[in-house]
């Protein structure tokens, strides 16, 4: 079956202290996947899990790389100001909406993966 979801948002994050004065924090991304049979699915994923996906998916779909949307950029500076995250959450979620919604990339191995792992 290909395309399983109607939606996705990713609509909150927690930042995760690391263990000495900030060092080793980051933050992890809530995403709620509203299937077309009316369920939600809720994942909570770090940014280095998009971006592993992004990579697993562009290997999978060569020729498909330009239907695959950039991820937010990174910033060292600004990574845990609220702005920023706001910013990067919406992008994250444009990057759900994409690769979910296409019946192609949804019915994938790589992206069921990353859903339900």
């Amino acid at each position: 079956q290909g395309c399983w979801a109607k939606s996705a948002a990713v609509d909150d994050y927690v930042l995760v202290s690391g263990a000495t004065l900030g060092v080793g924090a980051y933050v992890v991304w809530h995403c709620t996947i509203q299937t077309l049979k009316g369920g939600n699915l809720v994942i909570r994923k770090r940014y280095s899990e998009f971006d592993q996906l992004r990579l697993d998916l562009v290997r999978s779909f060569p020729h498909a790389e330009a239907m695959i949307p950039k991820l937010p950029r990174k910033s060292v500076v600004s990574r845990f100001r609220p702005e920023f995250l706001e910013s990067r959450g919406a992008g994250l979620s444009h990057f759900l909406n994409c690769v979910l919604l296409n019946p192609e990339f949804a019915a994938s191995p790589v992206l069921k993966g990353f859903i339900f792992a």
